[in-house]
């Protein structure tokens, strides 16, 4: 690695590069491992997409599905079995990042089944399911930011869980996230759990932020109205930073941080552009900052490391400009509670169907395996 590549310069502004994609192709074939030389790749994350795409592709998975077949493995047990070996296999190649960033980075994220995203106790049942099994003390449970996740945030972190808060839309809900993390820490605290140990990220969504308000933008199709295209996700997210800030500066923050326990860093999640008209690393180059995770997709993680342009920090100074745009949106007619309540329905219905859509893949090559 070289200090002059796009991507060393982002980690060197304090941002943490996390790749938006795994698959045992990737592990047992190097690319991953040169993604974490040549890219500054620190972690990687997954969803239910990202599993049914790699197990429909290739033969990586074979081996280990006529093994489950032999064995008369339901459907929903092999899912669980062939996604907790990828993440704890990427985990110990991760290990190295994890021990000499003292646990900050390293991280390999796995969801829980997001049928249960409107459970708090299936959910708190699976963290702790899925946290066993992986075994690995580098590895983060994807739990989403409905309501319900909540509670399960707090059970988990409680337990010493670290988890990863997936489909944070609005300002709002990441407070509440940010507050389930802080009880969970309080509850570990009383217990006496090593807080240190405790990791966690706020995936805050970016992208369809962007591409929700620009459909409505465009609707009204005024000159005013359509200024504001593209413009909603980078606020947005730069005003959540403005939350993390605030919230770990509180009173309440600051007695867990002096007893050990780290920050829940934000995550700029949904980085990859949409609108082919936009630079394709704008929601890389505008949302730089100490203490944050970008996790990309590998097309812009090699368009970021080709020719992005990385400020030393992008959000400061960001806060009034931000909130004008959003106030100039509401001004247009636009509600952005309905829009980020529109679109953690629509987060969680999509990932429901490619949980679907793992769990066809997968009923299929077990049967084939017989």
């Amino acid at each position: 690695m070289t200090e002059s590549t796009p991507t060393a310069q982002l980690s060197a502004a304090g941002v943490s590069i996390w790749l938006d994609d795994l698959s045992r192709q990737r592990i047992a074939t190097g690319g991953l491992a040169k993604l974490i030389e040549d890219r500054n790749v620190v972690g990687v994350t997954t969803n239910p997409t990202i599993f049914a795409t790699a197990l429909s592709k290739g033969e990586a998975y074979d081996e280990q599905v006529r093994e489950l077949a032999a064995a008369g493995t339901g459907v929903d047990e092999a899912v669980f079995e062939i996604t907790t070996r990828d993440v704890a296999d990427a985990s110990d190649l991760f290990r190295p990042v994890y021990d000499a960033t003292g646990g900050l980075d390293g991280r390999v994220s796995i969801e829980v089944e997001p049928g249960l995203a409107h459970d708090a106790a299936g959910t708190t049942a699976e963290a702790k399911r899925l946290w066993a099994k992986v075994d690995r003390p580098n590895a983060m449970i994807k739990i989403p930011a409905t309501v319900e996740g909540l509670e399960a945030i707090t059970e988990a972190t409680a337990v010493g869980i670290s988890v990863n808060v997936t489909l944070i839309f609005s300002l709002t809900r990441h407070r509440e996230v940010i507050n389930a993390y802080l009880t969970g820490l309080e509850k570990a605290k009383a217990a006496g759990i090593d807080l240190s140990s405790i990791h966690s990220v706020a995936s805050f969504f970016v992208s369809r932020v962007d591409t929700e308000i620009d459909k409505r933008l465009t609707a009204i199709g005024t000159d005013a109205a359509l200024a504001l295209k593209s413009k909603a996700g980078v606020a947005n997210a730069q005003l959540a930073y403005q939350v993390y800030e605030q919230a770990f500066d509180s009173e309440r923050a600051k007695v867990l941080l002096d007893a050990g326990a780290n920050k829940q860093r934000p995550l700029w999640a949904s980085t990859g552009v949409k609108d082919p008209s936009l630079p394709d690393t704008l929601y890389v180059t505008k949302l730089v900052a100490p203490n944050v995770v970008n996790t990309m997709p590998e097309k812009t993680l090699e368009a970021t490391f080709d020719h992005g342009e990385i400020p030393e920090n992008s959000i400061a100074g960001s806060y009034d400009a931000a909130n004008r745009v959003l106030d100039d949106i509401a001004a247009q007619g636009i509600s952005y509670d309905e829009v980020t309540a529109q679109l953690e329905k629509e987060g969680v219905d999509k990932f429901i169907v490619s949980w679907n859509d793992l769990l066809q893949t997968v009923t299929t090559a077990l049967e084939a395996a017989k």
